[in-house]
């Protein structure tokens, strides 16, 4: 099915779902004029906005939203020396915004990401459907061939397991994107005028055992059943490579999320990404990481954690040994990336409680009512 551009949103407020639960991280360079489309969805929810580059550039904030703002200063001084594991001048600092938050879930979008419509016209409300796909469970075990059996109108197909359709809990919901694909340097090169128009209405689960190139510009989760392993990674200024953040996440978090018994869901919603960046300027950003991930992803798939690893953060902390000892003589950067991710697991724990209540226990506890 096609879609259309969008067109400035209506100014029917709909009824704000965990309102109270639910932070907004954006990260920007730039003052947040976008923020005026969302309006209608963001308004009523409180906003981390996480300022890169230069400190004393003016962040303008359109009145009316509820927010906090943290710069490099800001940075620097909550975490100390720690502050070091947080990437600079690189979309990955958002995962600051992640840390300082008190809430159970957030959702984290891009500046240059605007609200799309579904085919019918009608503006989507991103956020309404993410926290959907996070408040209904998940279902990694066995393949629904109607996809997510808790949506409207679906259930389990004949042949279904009975034993499995209570699913696991979901942690992470992954959105995607109408008009610029989220593509690499040598595809956006041989493919500058590609869009993507095709809107498909479905919410997947991604079956245990599967890895997938997280994009975190139209991303949720919750917080506290998986916020630790979303470290965004060393990049940008300073490090050998860039535009691998969203996506080492989700590596990392995938495998301790199988580890743990969790769910994640990829699919709708859709949000329009208005910009295409410089595929020159990121040819320069991915050309390392292009080659290493022929190694970086079979470390991945054949990444086992030990039954110990009860907690996440003890499962990521265990994570970052493997990468030490078996990415490490690819490159120093990686022994380098995995002593940070130890630094964020540290800075993460001073800021929040304890890490051992959020265990495998509580993950297969009692899953939420699904939402329709």
């Amino acid at each position: 099915m096609a879609a259309t551009a969008p067109s400035p949103s209506s100014s029917v407020k709909p009824v704000p779902l965990l309102k109270d639960e639910l932070d907004i991280v954006i990260p920007t360079i730039r003052n947040l004029d976008f923020l005026e489309m969302w309006r209608p969805f963001f308004e009523q929810y409180h906003l981390i906005i996480v300022q890169d580059g230069d400190p004393s550039k003016t962040i303008k904030v359109p009145e009316g939203f509820d927010y906090e703002l943290y710069n490099r200063n800001d940075i620097n001084r909550i975490l100390g020396p720690k502050a070091s594991c947080i990437s600079f001048k690189d979309s990955a600092c958002r995962c600051f915004g992640y840390m300082v938050s008190k809430k159970k879930y957030i959702y984290t979008i891009d500046d240059d990401c605007f609200v799309a419509k579904d085919p019918s016209g009608k503006d989507i409300n991103a956020l309404e459907q993410h926290i959907k796909n996070l408040l209904s469970p998940s279902t990694p075990h066995f393949f629904n061939t109607l996809y997510d059996p808790y949506r409207e109108g679906a259930d389990f197909v004949r042949g279904y397991p009975f034993s499995l359709r209570e699913g696991v809990p979901t942690a992470v919901s992954h959105g995607l994107w109408l008009n610029i694909p989220d593509y690499d340097a040598p595809t956006q090169l041989v493919k500058p005028h590609e869009r993507n128009t095709r809107y498909v209405d479905a919410v997947l689960t991604i079956p245990k055992g599967t890895l997938f190139p997280m994009c975190g510009m139209n991303l949720a989760f919750d917080r506290e059943l998986i916020g630790p392993a979303m470290y965004f990674g060393l990049m940008g200024d300073g490090q050998p490579i860039g535009r691998y953040d969203d996506m080492w996440a989700g590596w990392c978090m995938k495998v301790i999320c199988d580890h743990l018994g969790l769910g994640v869901k990829t699919g709708l919603p859709y949000i329009w990404h208005s910009k295409a960046s410089n595929p020159f300027v990121n040819l320069k950003k991915e050309y390392k990481g292009i080659f290493w991930q022929e190694d970086i992803i079979p470390f991945f798939q054949s990444a086992t954690l030990p039954k110990e690893c009860t907690s996440v953060q003890k499962c990521y902390i265990e994570l970052s040994k493997q990468v030490k000892e078996k990415l490490g003589p690819i490159d120093p950067y990686f022994v380098k990336l995995a002593d940070a991710m130890l630094t964020w697991i540290e800075a993460w724990d001073e800021l929040n409680t304890p890490s051992d209540a959020i265990s495998s226990k509580k993950a297969n506890g009692a899953l939420p009512a699904a939402a329709k």
